[in-house]
């Protein structure tokens, strides 16, 4: 059925994102830090791609979050909403479609 299909491919989409979350905070610490070089072409490369990719979602979150010293925490938060979230709802939304009846989430 098409919606078997498309419910796996945003389940996919959203694990990949979850990954992309995940690497973009590793890579930003480690140039933070020091332990990679941005002159690095390839460093470069996968930190602007992980940057592109994570920005458009991690934006809103740093402008709501207080400010806290320096840590990053809209990765973290990023996740979390992805995880308590989002995940479910697009869950109880495939078995609601699939079934024909809803079922709370909570």
């Amino acid at each position: 059925m098409i919606t078997d299909i498309v419910f796996q491919l945003l389940f996919i989409l959203l694990r990949l994102y979850t990954w992309a979350l995940i690497l973009a905070a590793l890579v930003s610490t480690l140039l933070a830090f020091g332990v990679l070089d941005r002159r690095n072409r390839l460093v470069w490369t996968v930190g602007d791609f992980l940057e592109r990719v994570t920005e458009p979602a991690l934006r809103p979150i740093r402008r709501a979050l207080p400010l806290m010293g320096g840590i990053d925490l809209s990765p973290l938060v990023a996740l979390l909403l992805l995880q308590v979230v989002v995940t479910p709802l697009l869950g109880s939304l495939y078995a609601g479609i699939r079934t024909g009846v809803w079922q709370p989430l909570f």
